[in-house]
């Protein structure tokens, strides 16, 4: 028996070798400081759980759900767009309730293009776009995310015939890997360009709560004209820490997300009744642990590039996400110095390389760690006298 051509070109899961190697260490007994993850590390906050405990209690919800998920739900998701970011959404048309957001990601080609039709990716960008395009059978090129530009796009770059072609465009701030954020400016800018290309934007807006300095993040769908050409998509994963609970949701363009719909209509039979009203708890409550866990990171993220420079590092502090994007020491690539940090000083980060081509000389460090730890990981490669 063998696999079908589609799983054999799947690329490989770069977090997984991530994983292996750093559980291969610990298994080994040394105390290794991860940075290298992806996954928050503080838990789901308490009238969440409560909330779970309490619907799956409730037989109803031991049943299916209503295919396209729980009204409850798109009500919910709908008040929070208008309530966070004064947009207007509607609960019966303009949402399409997601297994993850990462689920929808790899979804959407599938749902607007053609087998061999053009998308464009972010490089440096999340891995996993990458199997939506494999598992679609589509074509893919990508654009470069530079520090000249402040890790955005520049559309006029993009060649003229890739402009012409596309059907798809993936965007996603705050930014992983890089920390980045935009403002309305930018989006506007997006609009107009998908307009006169008639390319398709999905913003993918997993890291929207977490923005520093007392800027919060601008969501695409504020731009007068966004919902003409695109969708967004918001995970509860970061905002509430509720990575393994498996739930997010797309607005926007009603076509598009009848078309996610359709999809799922026949691949699921829509979450868990007691996490969708869990996922309701968290969009309509007080939103104060929010604001608690954006200091939080924020705190860790002060104390972790104030030591970084301290040691003769020159690193940017991100705007935003959880994740700091820094360039690595001369002789090293981003393997090579991410191996070097995880041999000689117990230290694991994730290598830059493994977000695209303009990810190499750079690496990925998760603020996921007690802002002691992140200091004392910094310590230890002060040790190393690289800097």
């Amino acid at each position: 028996m063998e696999y079908s051509e589609r799983l054999k070109k799947l690329p490989v899961q770069f977090f997984a070798n991530l994983v292996e190697k750093v559980g291969k260490a610990v298994a080994e007994g040394r105390d290794v400081i991860n940075l290298g993850q992806g996954n928050p590390d503080q838990p789901t906050p308490p009238h969440i759980i409560k909330a779970l405990q309490t619907a799956a209690e409730d037989p109803l919800t031991h049943k299916y759900s209503p295919f396209r998920g729980l009204k409850e739900l798109k009500v919910a998701a709908s008040e929070f767009y208008l309530k966070q970011y004064g947009v207007a959404i509607d609960p019966e048309t303009e949402i399409a309730i997601l297994f993850g957001t990462k689920t929808g990601l790899v979804e959407l080609p599938m749902c607007l293009l053609n087998e061999g039709e053009l998308m464009l990716l972010p490089d440096p960008g999340y891995p996993d776009y990458l199997s939506g395009a494999v598992l679609a059978n589509v074509e893919y090129k990508t654009f470069p995310l530079k520090a000249e530009n402040q890790f955005l796009p520049d559309f006029n770059a993009i060649p003229q015939k890739q402009k012409e072609s596309a059907k798809l465009m993936y965007l996603n701030y705050p930014n992983n890997p890089t920390g980045a954020t935009v403002d309305r400016t930018f989006f506007e800018e997006t609009v107009a360009f998908a307009k006169k290309h008639s390319i398709t934007i999905l913003h993918d807006f997993a890291y929207g709560a977490i923005g520093f300095d007392g800027k919060k993040p601008v969501s695409f769908l504020e731009v007068n004209g966004a919902k003409d050409v695109g969708i967004e998509m918001y995970t509860l994963s970061k905002t509430y820490n509720m990575a393994g609970w498996r739930v997010g949701f797309a607005v926007g363009n009603a076509k598009i997300i009848e078309a996610l719909n359709l999809i799922q209509d026949h691949l699921y039979c829509s979450l868990f009744p007691a996490v969708q009203k869990a996922a309701v708890a968290a969009l309509t409550d007080d939103q104060q642990c929010v604001g608690e866990l954006v200091n939080r990171y924020e705190q860790r993220r002060n104390a972790f590039i104030t030591a970084c420079q301290n040691i003769g590092w020159k690193v940017e502090a991100p705007t935003g996400s959880f994740f700091a994007w820094l360039p690595v020491p001369s002789g090293f690539t981003s393997e090579t110095f991410a191996n070097y940090l995880l041999e000689k000083a117990d230290v694991a980060v994730a290598a830059g390389n493994g977000f695209g081509e303009y990810g190499e000389g750079y690496i990925r460090v998760g603020l996921l760690v007690d802002e002691k730890l992140l200091v004392k990981a910094v310590e230890r490669i002060k040790k190393l006298e690289l800097f």
